[in-house]
């Protein structure tokens, strides 16, 4: 079971701002594919779980500390780990790193309900829950 991913990708000018830097909202887009690939190497595909078991996953809480700033063509790291399991929900956290000199550049958390086609918070499914719980680690306070 994999507790943790991690991705590399470049940063293109697209993602930067006037300044020449990553613009801070395309950071929650890293989260996401972040997030997405982490539950696809534990063999959890998001569009099955919205197509085949009608759960879905809002965001309900994502928070990012920009730590410093990512330029234009820089290859950045960024590691996902779930670190909080709930009856019905699941956070995620997330470190993103300067591929070179693995400086950290910025650090998130997101959380996410279970719910329902019509929006009803729904319990963890059992089998989910035993495939998930081994891989949470906890993230210190302070996210």
């Amino acid at each position: 079971m994999t507790p943790s991913h991690e991705f590399e990708t470049r940063i293109a000018y697209a993602d930067t701002d006037r300044m020449g830097v990553v613009y801070y909202a395309n950071y929650f887009i890293l989260f996401e594919r972040g997030r997405t690939e982490l539950m696809r190497s534990m063999g959890l595909i998001y569009k099955d779980l919205e197509e085949k078991r009608r759960l879905f996953l809002p965001a309900v809480e994502a928070s990012c500390r920009y730590l410093a700033p990512a330029h234009y063509d820089d290859l950045i790291s960024i590691r996902t780990t779930i670190s909080e399991l709930g009856a019905a929900s699941i956070a995620f956290s997330y470190d993103v790193v300067h591929g070179k000199t693995q400086k950290p550049l910025a650090r998130g958390y997101t959380k996410h309900p279970f719910v329902d086609p019509s929006w009803k918070p729904v319990r963890v499914p059992a089998d989910l829950r035993r495939l998930i719980t081994p891989c949470v680690q906890p993230r210190p306070t302070g996210r």
